[in-house]
Order: structure tokens, then C-alpha cells, then sequence
């Protein structure tokens, strides 16, 4: 495909949505909550936004400025911009974890959509009824994702939805669909921000969220925000890259990566304000829940703590799994497309066949990662099934190494003429702080990225 024929987003609003919309996911919404608890609350909230501003935006911004100006896809990219070197082997490892990733993340992503149906057909308060102690929740959980159908069918289903936005096409389907999404997205979460804080527990949740205590910030607390920050921003996955491959010239790169990094902390934190008023209104119950939060913890709360008033706790189980549904959406189309592209444009597939192709493999490995949990569980490698070992190797390896080697590359590689004209759209708008950013890219960035990919090997356990 020549680049004057290449699809481009329509609007400036529509690549702040699209963007935003492959930012925000279930990484906000569950994980921001559970890594907050866990870390004390409001002094990891600043370590955080500190981590999102330092580290986050600009790689977000390398990655604008390699998408935009290499006008291809993630594995395309380094290849035009740095022909003839290993750097090509940078894009296409953003490729596969954007595959890896949607393989697991869309069998998670069914989970949400199970929940939403139980949620309207109001059984989560049949279960409450039937159990006070709140047994009935983890039962039927691990009973679920053991299920060797219907995990698989909500997969399917969620992996087609995705499909059908891809094949229409970058302005009609991936910017269409975000600028529907995302505003259904914090309608749902200021509704939901509301309910929360009229709850008896919303001044203690409030308190935990947003009072900080430095006392308890470590290195585990910074290397645990680090961490959260990358994973939030879905850098290193190559979304970002392939989006702004599909920028106008006009699109100011810095603004737009602001932007996002501010739609993606407020969508985290909101979260927060939603989950830890709540938390706090059942006595039994604690912020250091962790990750069984979303789909052990919650289902229960949301019935004791709403219990005098059956029809808010209805809406509110209702509107939340809805929310992690559209969560869900706008970070699995972002993932799709990675692949879509790459696909579509190295081997001259129509978008509706290569779209066919990823749909087909991510069922095939979903699957596998979903049966992993049941049927499959006594087949593990490494010691973990397939479901734990694709997070692993993404999040834990692939996704740490891809950021870091893009912050190298920008830094260190590529032509500072080509970074200054990206950044300023050749000169036509200001951006301050170039020699900072430079400094970010070539030192902090990888420094802060290394520290972070050492500590989730385990290596900073004796810190």
C-alpha cells in the first residue's frame, strides 16, 4: 500500500478516542484498583501519576513519532527507519505480543461478558441470598473459568465483536466505534462515581485514595507504580505505533500523548473512587482484595452493600460489568489492529482476510488459554498453564523489553531530525523541553524501564 493511500483517522477528537480508547482497559479498571490496595493507597497514587508523566507520555510520544513518520505498521516501522538493521526484529516482537496478549486478554475479556449477563438476569443477588458468607461467589467462579464451553463461547463472542469493527476499516470502524465507546465509558463511570460516594464507606474510601501516606512508599511501592503506568498506557504492545501510522500531519504528538495519559489516569482513578467506597462499606472486607476483586469480591459487595435497596444493587452490578465490557472493546480492537495491519500490508491480504486470520489464531490460542484453567490444567510448561505463561512472557518480559528498546531507539537511534520535525510537525508548533525529552529517552526511560523488567523476574526481592 503507497502512503498516500494509506487509511488515516478523520479528526483530532477521533485520534485523542482511538488512542485513548487502546490505553484504557481492564488495566485501569481492575488492575489500578487492586495494584493501589495493595500499595497503600494514595501515596502509590502519586508515585504513579509521577511515573506516568516522566515515563509514560514520552515513550508514548516516541512511539506517536516512530508510527507517524515510518506511516506503517509496528513491524514496518523499524524497518523503514532503520533498513538493514536487527532493530526490524523491535516491531515485529510488538506484533507478537499484541497477539499473545489478545489471545489471553479476550478469554478474560469473555469473563466480563458472562458477568454483564448474570448482572441483568439479577441471579448475583439470588447467590447473595442463598449464601451470606459469600462462599457462592468464589464457587462460582472457579467453577466457571473450569467450564469447558462457556468461557470458550463468551471468547467467541467477544473476539467477534472485535472482528466486526476491525473489517470496517480505520475511520469507519476503529475511530467510529471510540468515538461511541469512550463517552459511553465515563458516562457509566461518573454514574457509578456517584452511587459510590453516597455509600456509607465512601469517606474512609476517599481518605485511603486520595490522603498519602509516605511512610509507605519503598522501592517495591515505585517499582510497583513503574510498572502499573507502563502496563496501564499500553505501551510496548505496538497499539500506539500502529495507530499513529494513521495520524494527519497536523496531529500534534505531544498533546495527544497528554491527553491520553490524562483520559487514562482519570479512567484509573475513578475507578478507584468507585471500588474503594464500596469496599470500605462492608466491614469484612479490605482494599488488599488483589486481583479476585473484579469478579470474587465484587459481585458480593455490590449485593451487602446495596442490600436495603435491591434496584441500586441491580444498576450498579449492571453498569459495572457493562463498563468492563467497553473496557475491554477498545483495548481488544487496538490489539486486533496491530495485527490486522501487519498482516494486511507484508503480505498484500485484503483487510477482511488478514482481520479473518488474527480472529481465527487468537480463538485457536484463547481457547487453549481458557481450557488451560480446566480440561487442560495438568499441562503446564515452565510450571504454568498456558493462559499464566502468555501473561508472563508478555507482561513480564516482552512488554518491559519492547519499551525499553523503543525509548533506546528514539533516543539513541533515530535521526534527531526526524524526532525534532515529529514532535514540532517541522517546526510549525512549539515543544518545549526537547533536550529534556531527549534526556528521558536516552537515559531515564531505559534506566526506569530496566528497574522495572528486573523486578517483575523477581530479582529486587531483597530490596
Amino acid at each position: 500500500m503507497k502512503t498516500g493511500e494509506r487509511a488515516n483517522f478523520g479528526s483530532k477528537i477521533g485520534i485523542v478516542l482511538a488512542s485513548a480508547g487502546s490505553a484504557v482497559g481492564l488495566g485501569n479498571i481492575w488492575r489500578f484498583p487492586c495494584e493501589t490496595g495493595e500499595n497503600g493507597g494514595a501515596a502509590f497514587l502519586l508515585v504513579y501519576l509521577l511515573c506516568v508523566l516522566v515515563l509514560g507520555v514520552p515513550i508514548m510520544i516516541a512511539e506517536f513519532l516512530i508510527g507517524r513518520h515510518s506511516h506503517a505498521n509496528t513491524a514496518s516501522a523499524y524497518k523503514i527507519l532503520s533498513p538493514g538493521t536487527p532493530w526490524r526484529w523491535v516491531g515485529r516482537m510488538g506484533v507478537l505480543a499484541g497477539f499473545l496478549i489478545l489471545s489471553y486478554y479476550a478469554v478474560v475479556a469473555g469473563w466480563t461478558l458472562d458477568y454483564t449477563v448474570q448482572a441483568v438476569a439479577n441471579r448475583f443477588n439470588v447467590m447473595a441470598a442463598s449464601d451470606p458468607t459469600g462462599q457462592v461467589f468464589t464457587e462460582y467462579f472457579a467453577r466457571f473459568v473450569a467450564d469447558p464451553w462457556w468461557p470458550v463461547v463468551y471468547l467467541a463472542l467477544f473476539l467477534l465483536m472485535t472482528h466486526l469493527v476491525i473489517v470496517k476499516g480505520v475511520e469507519k470502524g476503529i475511530e467510529r466505534s471510540s468515538k461511541i465507546l469512550m463517552p459511553v465509558l465515563f458516562l457509566i463511570l461518573v454514574v457509578l462515581v456517584f452511587c459510590s460516594l453516597s455509600m456509607p464507606g465512601a469517606a474512609a474510601g476517599m481518605e485511603f485514595l486520595l490522603k498519602p501516606d509516605f511512610s509507605k512508599v519503598d522501592s517495591r511501592v515505585v517499582l510497583s507504580a513503574m510498572g502499573q503506568a507502563f502496563f496501564s498506557m499500553s505501551l510496548g504492545m505496538g497499539c500506539l505505533c500502529t495507530y499513529a501510522s494513521y495520524f494527519r500531519s497536523d496531529a500534534n504528538l505531544a498533546k495527544t500523548a497528554l491527553s491520553v495519559g490524562l483520559i487514562d489516569t482519570c479512567v484509573a482513578v475513578m475507578a478507584g473512587l468507585i471500588i474503594f467506597p464500596t469496599v470500605f462499606s462492608v466491614a469484612s472486607l479490605t482494599p488488599e482484595a488483589g486481583p479476585s476483586l473484579v469478579f470474587i469480591a465484587l459481585p458480593n459487595i455490590f449485593q451487602a452493600a446495596f442490600g436495603g435497596v435491591p434496584v441500586l444493587a441491580y444498576l450498579f452490578s449492571v453498569m459495572f460489568y457493562v463498563l468492563l465490557v467497553v473496557a475491554s472493546l477498545t483495548s481488544t480492537i487496538s490489539l486486533h489492529e496491530v495485527v490486522t495491519a501487519y498482516l494486511s500490508e507484508t503480505y498484500h491480504l485484503s483487510r477482511a482476510k488478514a482481520a479473518r486470520l488474527v480472529t481465527a489464531g487468537c480463538l485457536v490460542l484463547g481457547c487453549l488459554c481458557s481450557l488451560s484453567m480446566g480440561v487442560f490444567k495438568e499441562y503446564t510448561v515452565f510450571g504454568m498453564n498456558f493462559f499464566d505463561l502468555f501473561d508472563y512472557v508478555t507482561a513480564k518480559l516482552m512488554l518491559p523489553l519492547g519499551g525499553m528498546l523503543i525509548a533506546f531507539f528514539a533516543g539513541w537511534v533515530l535521526d534527531r531530525r526526524i524526532v525534532w520535525g515529529e514532535v514540532t510537525n517541522e517546526g510549525s508548533i512549539r515543544f518545549r523541553g526537547f533536550q529534556l525529552f531527549i534526556f528521558i529517552l536516552k537515559f531515564v526511560a531505559p534506566v526506569g524501564i530496566g528497574l522495572v523488567f528486573l523486578n517483575e523476574l523477581g530479582l529486587f526481592r531483597w530490596l
